[in-house]
């Protein structure tokens, strides 16, 4: 079993940007990662990170958004810089163990104009 805990996450202006984190409970973590969903918009990929540091971002990440994790406390994070309204949605934490995936409860970014 892993556990996740989200936090970071805010209302923030357009421009502006946040931090997001996700801390893992558990053994045996391998890659880590960022979704999203907006209201009535389907649940989509932000970002996503292996255990040696590969990275894949979204386009709409690319440029904007950094995805980085510390192994040792089994940590990912999310730097969101230049956030745009379209960025609004609830961040959710997803890490893989044993070949299952464990999703975080979310955590609400709000960007406003």
């Amino acid at each position: 079993q892993v556990q996740l805990a989200e936090s970071g996450g805010g209302l923030v202006q357009a421009g502006g940007s946040l931090r997001l984190s996700c801390a893992a409970a558990g053994n045996y973590i391998k890659p880590m990662g960022w979704f999203r969903q907006a209201p009535e918009k389907q649940r989509e990929l932000v970002a996503t990170i292996s255990v040696g540091g590969t990275t894949n971002y979204a386009d709409s990440a690319k440029g904007r958004f950094t995805i980085s994790r510390d192994n040792a406390k089994n940590t990912v994070y999310l730097q969101m810089n230049s956030l745009k309204d379209e960025d609004t949605a609830v961040y959710y934490c997803i890490a893989s163990s044993w070949g299952r995936e464990y999703w975080g409860q979310g955590t609400q970014v709000t960007v406003s104009s």
